[in-house]
């Protein structure tokens, strides 16, 4: 048995948390649940959207499994998700974007693997708000040395990267492909313009990709990489990213294959490893059994991988495919027309892909 963290969420959470809580323990995987909570719903109990409990028992497990989360706004925290990132040291996000047969989408046999750096880019959350005293005497000091000139009415953010994640989320990028048979890692930056912060992305990631000779290396300016990805991504694998540029083009590829619906995700570090659908928690479909659990349950697919649980995590893989597939017992957003009377709830759509493992 190992043992983790089940973090319910709000919103549509708990439903899609209990549906691929079934799943996966109907493998036979050997899963001890540690139920912990976030969000909105604990917020009005315990005053905190995080309570340290939460925390700890990821911690503690080094493993955990969430379901969507709403930041509460006004409560000092930017978001509770990238909280987690940052606080667990959570420097890479796993975001594979595959095509699964019936899944409405303008293409097929899409098979991508997006690593997006969670720690520095504009996400680090070095910003000064306008009119501050602070703001004010960084943009005094920053217009004595530089020549482009910042006026006193903006507010300004913070874009650090540096060599230690650089090197370490491309080694992240590079050791997957080689660990899953991936031949190609294009490295994704702006350094035609922001010279000594992309600038040294690309540097760093040239110099990793030295270490891998037998992995395809390339660089794609990321304006371009978007424009490609739409017309021929076929060309391309694994997608290495800073922070902001991996979040927008991870929901570029999500699109690619049908949606957030199917588009699982992993936050990796050293100690630790959450695993969550990509979407929000749609709180107006709170308790209404209706929304598709397959984004969480894929996570779960990652989540037994990286526990070492391959041949639980295929056939489980494989049941979610099945059922797609198959365009019966799925949910409403997974039916050719959206309006069709035989979708079936949150929970029988489990039940479907239970049957099938």
């Amino acid at each position: 048995m190992v043992n983790v963290t089940l973090i319910t969420g709000d919103g549509i959470g708990p439903e899609i948390a209990e549906a691929a809580r079934r799943c996966i323990d109907a493998t036979g995987a050997g899963i001890r649940w540690e139920t912990a909570e976030a969000g909105t719903d604990v917020m009005a109990r315990l005053g905190t959207p995080l309570p340290d409990a939460t925390v700890e028992s990821i911690k503690k497990n080094g493993v955990a499994l969430k379901a969507p989360i709403t930041t509460p706004i006004g409560t000092g925290f930017r978001s509770i998700n990238v909280y987690l990132r940052q606080s667990l040291d959570l420097y890479a996000c796993l975001r594979p974007c595959k095509s699964y047969q019936g899944v409405r989408s303008k293409y097929q046999d899409i098979d991508l693997v997006l690593v997006r750096e969670n720690t520095e880019d504009l996400y680090a959350g070095i910003e000064y708000a306008k009119g501050q005293d602070d703001t004010r005497e960084l943009i005094d000091w920053l217009n004595k040395h530089s020549k482009k000139k910042i006026g006193a009415d903006a507010g300004v953010s913070i874009k650090p990267i540096s060599v230690t994640a650089t090197e370490r989320i491309v080694r992240f990028a590079f050791d997957y492909a080689k660990k899953n048979g991936r031949k190609k890692v294009t490295s994704v930056h702006k350094a035609n313009i922001m010279k000594f912060s992309d600038g040294l992305w690309l540097e760093v990631s040239r110099q990793v990709a030295q270490s891998y000779p037998e992995i395809e290396f390339e660089d794609r300016i990321v304006d371009n990489m978007c424009m490609q990805l739409v017309q021929k991504p076929e060309l391309y694998d694994v997608l290495v990213l800073p922070n902001l540029y991996g979040d927008i083009v991870s929901d570029l590829c999500a699109g690619l294959v049908g949606g957030l619906g199917v588009a699982p995700g992993a936050n990796i570090g050293e100690k630790g490893a959450t695993f969550e659908a990509t979407h929000g928690s749609a709180p107006k479909y709170k308790g209404l059994n209706k929304v598709n659990p397959t984004a969480l349950i894929l996570s779960g697919v990652l989540m037994l991988r990286h526990l070492g649980r391959t041949s639980e995590a295929n056939r489980l893989e494989n049941a979610v495919a099945e059922v797609i597939a198959e365009g019966k017992k799925v949910t409403y957003d997974l039916k050719e027309n959206r309006d069709d009377p035989t979708a079936v709830g949150t929970s029988e759509m489990a039940d479907a892909i239970i049957e099938h493992l």
